[in-house]
């Protein structure tokens, strides 16, 4: 029988995505990044500031009944760029996909600048951030050459 500090906090799933290793209280960023909330069907369990042996709190995210598109990951690499993601099918790990963010993102997020040129529907332009740093992540606009605030481009995702 297993001890307390041995049991599962969080049951398994039969089909969907476990976002794992996601920094210490940004499981709701992701989420909200993901488009998920309460009015799903299917359930979504949510572990948060729990220990982790790598880097020290982590949360985790069950998202029964999806899986993450490429699409998705790149844009969970801004929010959680070490979070390692496991597609489960039947109860058992399918695929494990990768998180990485490279060294320009295109149509990832738009500006947070109001005046960038990239906001501008009269001369559509890819929107491109420019990675200067990945830990910390920090981002410039590759056409104003603003920095990025992380707050404000979640909510800035496209």
């Amino acid at each position: 029988m297993m001890s307390t500090g041995e049991m599962r906090r969080v049951t398994a799933i039969n089909n969907g995505t476990v976002i794992d290793h996601v920094p210490a209280g940004a499981a709701l960023a992701v989420l909200r990044m993901l488009g998920i909330s309460g009015d799903r069907s299917s359930p979504i369990s949510l572990v948060m500031n729990v220990p982790s042996s790598k880097h020290g709190r982590k949360d985790i995210i069950k998202v029964e009944d999806r899986e993450l598109t490429q699409d998705e990951l790149d844009r969970l690499a801004l929010i959680a760029p070490k979070a390692s993601v496991a597609i489960i099918r039947s109860y058992s790990v399918a695929e494990k996909r990768e998180v990485s963010i490279g060294s320009e993102l295109v149509n990832i997020a738009s500006c947070t600048f109001s005046n960038c040129i990239t906001i501008n529907p009269r001369e559509p332009q890819d929107h491109r951030l420019t990675v200067v740093s990945g830990d910390p992540i920090e981002l410039r606009c590759r056409y104003c050459g603003r920095p990025q605030d992380m707050d404000e481009l979640i909510d800035n995702l496209l």
